[in-house]
């Protein structure tokens, strides 16, 4: 029971029941991507008359992020290409990075050297440093 109501009422941790019955009624799975988030478009490839393009959706593994998903999919998310990332083959580049979402607020957030979150102390202030005095 608690599991149903979960899927009922929330939606930062997977799809909600609503979203689960839109997806089966009117949904076509497109392709999943490395962290598992799959994605959908409507059945057909159909235009959505009341939008005037077709619709595209995402349902996240785990907890609902934006920054989960990796630059091709978000170009297909927004209509920026109209190619799924599965139906094109694409090897990246020796350059280039592999996604990673945004880490902020987590412990593997970017934290440096002199941030108080870094160590748990700050490091004395060295020689090049004075305080300032009102008044002088």
């Amino acid at each position: 029971m608690k599991l149903f109501l979960l899927k009922f009422f929330t939606w930062w941790s997977g799809q909600t029941f609503g979203t689960q019955l839109w997806t089966w009624r009117f949904g076509e799975l497109v392709g999943r991507d490395e962290q598992g988030n799959t994605y959908y478009r409507t059945k057909g490839g159909k235009i959505d008359p009341t939008l005037g393009f077709q619709r595209r959706w995402v349902v996240y593994n785990g907890y609902a992020e934006a920054t989960k998903i990796p630059p091709d999919w978000h170009g297909w998310m927004h209509h920026t290409v109209d190619v799924a990332p599965t139906e094109e083959s694409y090897t990246p580049r020796e350059w280039e990075k592999p996604h990673v979402p945004n880490l902020t607020g987590t412990p593997a957030a970017y934290r440096p050297s002199g941030s108080t979150l870094a160590s748990g102390r700050r490091p004395k202030a060295t020689g090049d440093y004075h305080a300032w005095t009102p008044g002088k």
